[in-house]
């Protein structure tokens, strides 16, 4: 049986129900999707940090779709089979006037290409990352009516930059209307636990998904199983904590923190280091017990490094 082609010109953005379907599809059967980056297209390969001034926040995260799912109600689960993705070859990486974790620290512009392949996205001279390609914005429409940013994630879904969905995972989605209105968009190369420059290897993909239903089984919010292959591996590991009582404080403590040490032992500008603590790095919540401290950990591979 043929698969059904969305092409990323086909496009909506914001989460809203009132959008008409593109297609209907039965449960288990395949749909493959284009996806726009992040930008709506924006940014080429001739692009600049002034480019970035040109960005509209409205236009962000176009996203291919909807998709009907035949027979899919109000708290039913929709199952996603995330089976491949296609590639591009090149991605872009941005700090972005007042976005991101430090925000306050990185008030310019910057822009920054990066050049991939199936297996390595070459970042900079001497940086190569692995290629781990997923789709940041994924989800349903909300019952909720009216136009929704495509920015903020939802209990349904959304701009969730969860870099574990790869080829490979099953996302399982609350349905919040009738047939679901299945979308999804904002093609990712790679990107770090956090994407905390608010931005990762932004590009243009397609994926190919497969749907199936569990009916009357109500989630409150998305859940997914992943592949072995959607986890890092082992390796040493550069690793820096930040300590306090609130915990967006101190992520922004250990990235800091993290970024001095590149700047120190890899000799990398700060802008450049923040670029990659956003593509490479992963922010986690070490512990949440010992109250009133909270400690968070920013890690990186250093097999990334020449």
């Amino acid at each position: 049986m043929a698969i059904t082609t969305i092409h990323r010109h086909q496009h909506h953005l914001g989460w809203d129900n009132r959008n008409a379907p593109l297609v209907s599809v039965a449960p288990g059967e395949r749909l493959a999707l284009e996806l726009m980056d992040a930008s709506r297209g924006l940014m080429t390969p001739a692009a600049t940090a002034a480019t970035i001034a040109e960005l509209d926040v409205a236009n962000a995260n176009p996203l291919t779709g909807p998709v009907h799912i035949d027979g899919a109600a109000p708290g039913d689960t929709l199952v996603v089979r995330i089976l491949d993705y296609a590639l591009s070859d090149w991605g872009w990486t941005a700090i972005i006037p007042g976005f991101g974790l430090l925000a306050d620290d990185f008030p310019e512009a910057m822009l920054h290409l990066s050049r991939y392949d199936a297996e390595h996205v070459e970042f900079a001279p001497g940086i190569r990352l692995p290629t781990r390609p997923f789709a940041g914005t994924i989800g349903v429409a909300p019952a909720a009516p009216g136009h929704h940013s495509a920015i903020p994630p939802l209990s349904c879904g959304g701009n969730m930059d969860v870099r574990s969905l790869v080829a490979g995972t099953t996302l399982y989605l609350p349905v919040e209307v009738p047939g679901a209105l299945f979308s999804v968009g904002d093609g990712h190369a790679a990107q770090g636990d956090g994407e905390l420059c608010g931005t990762a290897i932004e590009t243009t993909l397609g994926i190919e998904v497969e749907f199936d239903l569990i009916k009357g089984e109500t989630i409150p919010y998305p859940r997914f199983r992943a592949p072995a292959s959607a986890w890092p591996g082992g390796g040493e590991r550069l690793v820096t904590t930040g300590i306090g009582p609130d915990l967006y404080t101190a992520a922004q403590d250990a990235a800091r923190y993290l970024i001095d040490r590149l700047c120190r032992e890899q000799g990398m500008a700060p802008d450049l280091a923040y670029c990659l603590l956003s593509v490479a790095a992963n922010l986690r919540i070490a512990e949440l017990v010992n109250q009133p401290q909270w400690t968070v950990a920013c890690e990186i591979p250093l097999e990334i490094f020449a």
